[in-house]
């Protein structure tokens, strides 16, 4: 089937920076044959679709979420040591039908958002895996790894067994990379960083981990190893592995050099929108960069940064990074749009499929309408989209060559009907939540 999208604004966010002004993009089944000006001739195609002089670009990627937190999002957002009063309690009530049925509404949300593609860690991850499949989206899955009970796992060795089933059963699935997902350095013993090393050599399978994230971490590898979390996993063979670091708020000047050898293997997840909501700190990111480190947004779990756009996180980015850095020229804003699509797919290791738009890429796509008040008028589309734009904008998306998004509603799935799915599985989850608010 060939689909072409005309009057649109497209931006490449290839090498060379190319825009067509006023383009046309034609996809055949699941890729990107042609696109061009609209002044060339059109080819033929199976359907047409007026993109309404919206501006086009590559699927945003999400590198690091928990689309089984849907049910947390509001509850103690203000709460100190949030972690260990409500998320981790609460997560023993979690089932396989509630997190299947979170995922399916975080993974709608974000299509909505024009998020074609994301990395998720949670429990019950096949419940993910078979809502990603149902919800035909991109994605990276692991199955979270910690040094104590959960819902899905009596100890660490119960979740490195599930886990390795997991990847035998995803393993050579199109749209679905199954990765390892330990929780965190300071959340696992050392026997069992080990183990997971070991499993991704076996498989072939990437890692996804938060790294100097919290301050007690810091401090615990600190007094422990005298060494910071990052090199501490480099010793133990993580660098040589496809690896993605999530947060690295503490980040130090020697970590960024020792990570800088393994640039080709190790990638950051950044979180801006959570990191700064939980008063942890603002990351090196210019630094990382500097040091020719991949980076990448992410939104973090619904209940860390309560939404899973990254229009939201480009904006908090560009506020933060230049009040950090107390330059408003850092970070222009074609670099942050930058970082919300090719530093994604490179982030996730899928930047020869997706991330740009180019000849032969997957055709993971979406449009931003430009006719709703906010994005008029525009000068600069790169800085209409990190400073004006907003989810509800997205008004068209293509995941794979397939339409999922068609003017601002989902078009192979109910939201509704999700939502109704979902609030009908949180019964037990709702009563001990609001048992342990009233404790506060």
């Amino acid at each position: 089937m060939k689909q072409l999208i005309k009057n649109v604004h497209i931006l490449t966010m290839d090498s060379d920076w190319i825009e067509y002004k006023d383009g046309y993009l034609l996809i055949e089944e699941n890729r990107i044959s042609q696109m061009g000006e609209m002044s060339d001739s059109l080819p033929s195609a199976d359907k047409i679709i007026d993109g309404k002089q919206g501006i086009l670009l590559p699927g945003m990627i999400n590198t690091h979420t928990h689309t089984g937190m849907i049910p947390f999002r509001s509850l103690g957002d203000d709460v100190p040591d949030r972690l260990r009063r409500f998320l981790f309690p609460l997560e023993q009530v979690m089932t396989p039908e509630l997190v299947r049925a979170s995922a399916e509404y975080a993974m709608a949300e974000m299509l909505l958002s024009g998020v074609t593609a994301f990395c998720d860690m949670y429990y019950f991850e096949d419940e993910v895996a078979q809502a990603a499949e149902a919800m035909k989206v991109r994605a990276l899955l692991g199955e979270t790894i910690i040094d104590m009970a959960t819902c899905d796992a009596e100890n660490a060795a119960e979740a490195l067994a599930y886990c390795e089933s997991f990847i035998q059963k995803w393993q050579n699935h199109e749209m679905i990379t199954p990765v390892i997902a330990p929780h965190a350095p300071n959340t696992n013993d050392q026997k069992t960083l080990e183990a997971i090393v070991a499993l991704s050599r076996k498989y072939d399978a990437p890692i996804t981990m938060h790294v100097s994230e919290m301050t007690y971490e810091m401090e615990e590898f600190a007094e422990q190893y005298n060494q910071t979390p990052v090199a501490f996993l480099e010793e133990l063979g993580y660098f040589d592995q496809e690896f993605i670091m999530a947060h690295c708020i503490f980040m130090t000047e020697e970590d960024m050099q020792l990570t800088q050898k393994y640039r080709d293997n190790v990638r950051i997840a950044h979180c801006i929108g959570a990191n700064t909501k939980s008063a942890k700190g603002v990351a090196p990111v210019r630094g990382m960069l500097e040091h020719q480190l991949t980076v990448g947004l992410g939104t973090d779990g619904p209940s860390s940064g309560n939404t899973l756009d990254l229009f939201t996180q480009m904006r908090m980015f560009a506020n933060f990074h230049k009040t950090h850095l107390a330059d408003r020229g850092a970070f222009p804003a074609r670099e942050i749009v930058r970082l919300a699509t090719v530093g994604g797919a490179k982030t996730l290791g899928l930047f020869d499929q997706v991330g740009s738009l180019e000849i032969g890429k997957k055709a993971d796509i979406i449009i931003v309408e430009t006719n709703s008040a906010n994005m008029f008028p525009i000068f600069d589309p790169y800085s209409a989209l990190v400073y004006s734009a907003n989810a509800s904008n997205i008004s068209d998306v293509w995941v794979n060559g397939q339409q999922l998004v068609k003017e601002k509603q989902l078009v192979q799935a109910d939201v509704q009907q999700i939502r109704e799915t979902l609030y009908q599985q949180m019964d037990r989850f709702v009563v001990e939540a609001k048992r342990r608010a009233a404790e506060i």
